[in-house]
């Protein structure tokens, strides 16, 4: 049986990983994932809910257990020497552990490059010739690694993967009238960006309850977070009279977002998720002062939100740092839920940019075959 060594820190991509795995037969598979990997039949050398950290200082505090899941890797990697590695979003981990992989002549398709087109473009460089196979989500990223010399291919985004729900089908599942005005909120799948963004986005929840009679909304609890952050959310969310609702880590959010009509959410996948649903989001971030700084002078694309940065413009709306406030989140979603129609339009638009002939998970399985 041919093995794969499979590499996934984020939630994110630890359902995109697994998607694919779903796609392959005959293959024995490790490495470092969580939730919907363990699922998929995937041996867990390291456990990446541990390592979540967000920004640069922050991540320092978690040093260790990244330093053990990357010998635990490395180890690995070297003593079974797999058929092919599949290394998914992570770009830090990953853009080593792929130099390693070659100097060990390790097959490498990458899914999910990294965002050279955001910042830090000199990575290019560090991933040319350690890279066999690169499966973009983005369509403009492929011309882009290609001019690079490295062989890249738009397989489509993970967001593509899942079949959510219906409106009225994901509605039930949450317990949300039919009728009622809904608001979906999205905290993070790290437990730094839970707790920085979650009293915000509660308090901006309460006033605007006191806006609109009846309003209705669900806390969606990402899979990745550990157990003490999930257990702090629900503890907030209870004191104030908000419902949670855990999803399925295989599926992710995308599973029952349409049941909302908007979205206050953590920038990530989960704003090109909701776009995709058809429930506009607002997207808010916070980190650290030392990211905030670097960020500053390194970021080279006006904007976060991937469905803006695919529209190329400001279509959904992004409270960053400062302006991450309860004061503006509740007065953006105010205005999101009174112009939606306008907002699905852009939601139609961003679909349209990420059309793709066949699922991302078939794609990559397909560029993985010739290894194993």
């Amino acid at each position: 049986m041919t093995e794969l060594l499979v590499v996934a820190g984020e939630a994110s991509g630890d359902r995109a990983a697994a998607a694919v795995l779903a796609r392959l037969s005959g293959v024995r598979a490790f490495g470092l994932g969580g939730a919907a990997l363990a699922r998929a039949g995937a041996e867990l050398v390291a456990d990446f809910r541990p390592m979540t950290a967000l920004g640069f200082g922050e991540t320092a505090l978690r040093a260790l257990a990244i330093a053990k899941a990357w010998r635990r890797i490395t180890r690995a990697a070297l003593a079974r020497r797999p058929d092919a590695a599949l290394l998914v979003d992570y770009a830090e981990f990953n853009m080593m552990l792929a130099q390693r992989l070659h100097a060990a002549a390790i097959p490498v398709v990458w899914y999910g490059a990294p965002q050279v087109w955001a910042w830090r473009p000199g990575r290019v460089k560090l991933l040319r010739g350690c890279v066999d196979q690169m499966a973009v989500m983005l369509p403009f990223e492929e011309p882009l690694w290609r001019g690079a010399g490295i062989d890249a291919r738009y397989v489509g985004h993970p967001a593509l993967e899942p079949v959510g729900r219906e409106r009225h089908a994901s509605r039930r599942a949450l317990g949300i009238a039919e009728g009622a005005t809904a608001l979906g909120i999205l905290p993070g799948s790290r437990p730094h960006e839970v707790r920085r963004l979650l009293p915000r986005m509660l308090q901006a929840w309460q006033h605007l309850a006191m806006r609109w009679p009846g309003l209705q909304a669900r806390a969606v609890v990402a899979s990745g977070l550990d157990s003490t952050t999930r257990w702090r959310l629900d503890a907030a969310c209870k004191t104030r009279g908000l419902q949670t609702f855990d999803v399925d880590p295989m599926a992710g959010a995308v599973d029952i977002l349409s049941a909302f009509d908007v979205v206050l959410c953590a920038s990530g996948t989960a704003s090109l998720e909701a776009a995709l649903a058809h429930a506009p989001p607002v997207v808010v971030y916070r980190v650290d002062a030392a990211t905030h700084v670097v960020a500053r002078f390194l970021l080279q694309s006006p904007h976060i939100a991937l469905p803006n940065v695919l529209l190329g413009r400001r279509a959904f709306v992004e409270l960053l740092q400062g302006d991450a406030s309860a004061e503006r989140m509740t007065v953006e979603v105010d205005r999101a839920l009174a112009n939606r129609s306008d907002l699905l339009r852009a939601c139609d638009a961003t679909a349209a940019l990420l059309a793709c002939d066949h699922l991302p998970s078939t794609n990559v399985a397909d560029m993985l075959e010739r290894w194993l």
